[in-house]
């Protein structure tokens, strides 16, 4: 088809933020439709926490793209990345968990990451954590956290600079052939269409209810996740508990603490965003016994992230003129500046291609799959595990 010069985007998070605002700056004219405020939906409850500590060629590359773009935008605005090492460790008597571990590590230094396993006295010696109970870590020193609503703000700003158009409060629904959006009204005869020449669907786990309703099913799962902060005295690595999957990052409070990951299939529309007390007990007594601290709650809440059979996203075309980008395992935020990137220069065919393996179209929509947990290996029924790989944004 012709290069777009009309394309709509719907959803404001991280990722259709970047989109559009790539989309304009190659000189599209760009309609940005959120049904909410900007961020309010999973980007801001996501942890921030960035990395390229990846095994497979094409994450590598994706995150090699999104850390050289989020590098270039701290000290924007108020956004801020803080560079910190990633520490992902196995402990003592969790034998699979060391294995998954050493086999991640090297296939990452076989991608060029600068990663390496330490023993529990060497990282003890170079991070204020505890290891007494540590049999193996991983040090993956290219790794940070940022505060995705600076990222929403600064993105925000940014559009409105190049031009989008912004189209807030409104539900809308998504029609092809030809590329439409549709701004529901109380009744029928209250629907306005507009035209397009494309349209993108970025709209997280509500991305398959649209896409679904246009006649266009995609293979996503949303499933819920939970995370705290908690006020203490903290100033060392984001760490990952690969034994009870729990992680943990820097907060300007104290503690940013996450697991609560439940592997069964949420309703977008129905499910709790509160974390649940057993969540907030176990998630502060786990910070609480990494860092040394004592950690009080300050907030808890509870999430959505959006998995597919093969845990890679889905993005790119789904029909002529209609794209989606979604379905990405708590890895939206930090990914977003290079699939915005890479999508709005496919869109535009002025720039990067999106990698094959992330075309919704190798689905049919209807696949039966379970909801997998980042970094637990798959059995022979599943696709290849991604034992680097764990839920957190």
């Amino acid at each position: 088809m012709d290069t777009p010069d009309r394309v709509a985007v719907v959803g404001a998070g991280a990722v259709g933020l970047t989109v559009a605002h790539d989309l304009a700056t190659g000189g599209a004219h760009v309609s940005l439709f959120e049904r909410d405020a900007p961020g309010s939906g999973m980007t801001g409850r996501a942890a921030g926490i960035c990395y390229d500590a990846y095994a497979e060629d094409i994450d590598v590359s994706v995150a090699d793209r999104a850390m050289e773009r989020i590098r270039s935008l701290s000290g924007t605005g108020e956004f801020i990345f803080h560079e910190t090492p990633y520490v992902f460790l196995a402990r003592e008597g969790d034998d699979a968990a060391v294995s998954a571990l050493e086999e991640a590590v090297e296939r990452m230094q076989v991608h060029g990451r600068e990663v390496s396993t330490e023993s529990a006295d060497e990282v003890a010696e170079r991070f204020p954590i505890r290891t007494d109970d540590v049999a193996l870590a991983g040090v993956a020193e290219n790794a940070g956290w940022a505060d995705p609503a600076t990222y929403v703000d600064l993105f925000v700003d940014n559009c409105e600079d190049v031009g989008v158009e912004f189209h807030v409060g409104d539900a809308v629904s998504v029609r092809a052939d030809p590329p439409s959006v549709v701004v529901d009204g109380d009744v029928v005869d209250d629907d306005v269409t507009d035209v397009f020449d494309a349209v993108v669907v970025a709209a997280g786990v509500h991305s398959r209810r649209v896409l679904e309703a246009a006649g266009y099913p995609i293979a996503l799962k949303p499933y819920r996740v939970q995370a705290l902060v908690g006020s203490c005295d903290y100033h060392g690595p984001i760490v990952y508990d690969a034994t009870d999957e729990s992680y943990l990052r820097p907060h300007p409070s104290g503690v940013l603490a996450g697991d609560g990951v439940e592997p069964v299939e949420a309703t977008p529309d129905e499910w709790d965003e509160t974390a649940d007390d057993w969540f907030v007990r176990d998630s502060l007594a786990a910070a609480g016994h990494r860092t040394n601290t004592d950690p009080s709650v300050e907030r808890a809440w509870a999430g959505l992230c959006g998995a597919t059979p093969d845990r890679n996203p889905l993005v790119g075309e789904v029909a002529d003129g209609v794209y989606v980008a979604c379905g990405w395992h708590g890895h939206g935020f930090m990914w977003a500046p290079a699939i915005g990137e890479l999508l709005a220069g496919e869109i535009l065919e002025n720039a990067g291609v999106v990698p094959d393996p992330f075309d919704p179209r190798r689905f049919d929509g209807d696949e039966s799959f379970a909801v997998v947990e980042g970094m637990t290996q798959p059995d022979d029924t599943e696709t290849e595990g991604r034992p680097n790989r764990t839920d957190r944004q």
